[in-house]
């Protein structure tokens, strides 16, 4: 309700980068892991915050239209930071390892992290369209009022609760298999895992899994901009997203040795990941956001989207251990199931009816 997007998407940048410098300083101190989980905590929220600032860019600033058409190139940007996190970054830190030790490794990694923020920030005060600026409450009475209105407008909205259901059990079986999946690579054959290092792990995700889920995502981007987002191609993108976790269940049970077999295993998931996310986004962007709060309820969505991801991985581990990782991804298989579900029954609006109650907000 204050100052502009843009604002918050530049400060929330630089503000992330300067925490990522604290944290690399308390990793040499013996108390290091209380003060890690505390500046982390609030990079989570600053996290948050710059999400959903910046999704009010991308709403506010392009038609539908352009919206689906850069929806591949968002997405991409969007998870092409987990996998340079998960790659590029992890690989780095595991040669570290062995030059400088594990506190120093990672030292160096977190200063990466704030450096990048830090230079993004600068970078986005420059060149981001400044946007219309927010009509600012006159009192915190007046802000409150308005919170409650976006609440209740957002539960107001047209099948919104088979919306949720979509959101949420879309990436089911990914909340599960993704936690695992780093541990399965790194744990020892004796245990079922497939025994990689640090460093072959940063390797597997910043190569190939970068180059196949930017490659997907962008592949997808251009379908649904043809396409448009139909029940048709709303059941593809799910397929794509959701048929690759057999990726992992071959490796389970083949449990092959030679890495570019593991590579391919992984660059095929990726690429169906990326295909796939894409649906979930442009679903919210079209389905969940039209209306009188755009960001906001988008920003909602997002966060139910996101609890869809955590309240499977937080049993994850459990059902690993449990079953052992050959019979949890056949689990994983099974648990795609719901996604198909909620794909096949969600109502989809028409693009004339998204349009409609764009036009008659803006006239209010």
């Amino acid at each position: 309700m204050y100052k502009t997007k843009k604002f918050f998407v530049f400060t929330t940048q630089i503000f992330t980068g300067l925490l990522f410098g604290l944290l690399a300083l308390t990793l040499q101190l013996n108390d290091f892991f209380s003060f890690s989980i505390a500046i982390l905590t609030i990079i989570a929220i600053s996290g948050a915050t710059h999400d959903t600032a910046a999704d009010g860019v991308y709403l506010n600033e392009l038609s539908p239209k352009q919206q689906a058409k850069f929806v591949g190139w968002q997405g991409a940007f969007y998870n092409v930071a987990k996998v340079f996190s998960g790659g590029v970054l992890v690989y780095l830190a595991g040669q570290l390892e062995k030059e400088i030790g594990i506190p120093s490794a990672w030292m160096v990694v977190m200063f990466v992290y704030g450096l990048i923020m830090v230079t993004l920030g600068l970078y986005n005060m420059r060149a981001l369209p400044s946007g219309s600026s927010a009509s600012e409450a006159s009192s915190v009475r007046e802000g409150f009022a308005t919170l409650k209105d976006v609440i209740i407008t957002f539960f107001q909205k047209k099948n919104i609760w088979y919306s949720l259901c979509f959101i949420v059990f879309y990436r089911f079986a990914e909340g599960q298999a993704i936690k695992i999946v780093p541990l399965f690579f790194k744990a020892t054959r004796a245990e079922g895992g497939l025994g990689l290092s640090t460093s072959e792990i940063g390797l597997l995700y910043g190569v190939f899994g970068s180059i196949a889920f930017v490659l997907g995502s962008l592949l997808a981007g251009y379908y649904v901009s043809n396409k448009g987002l139909t029940r048709k191609t709303l059941l593809i993108l799910c397929s794509f997203f959701n048929f690759p976790f057999a990726a992992y269940a071959f490796l389970a049970i083949t449990m092959p040795t030679n890495l570019y077999v593991i590579a391919a295993a992984v660059a095929i998931e990726y690429l169906g990941y990326g295909y796939g996310f894409v649906g979930l986004i442009l679903f919210m962007m079209q389905n969940i956001a039209p209306g009188k709060y755009k960001m906001a309820h988008y920003a909602f969505g997002s966060g139910l989207m996101n609890l869809g991801f955590m309240l499977p991985s937080m049993i994850s581990g459990l059902l690993s251990d449990m079953l052992g990782y050959k019979e949890f991804f056949i689990w994983v298989l099974i648990a795609t199931i719901p996604a198909f579900i909620v794909t096949w029954l969600v109502p989809l609006r028409a693009p004339e009816e998204k349009e409609e109650e764009t036009i008659q907000h803006q006239h209010e």
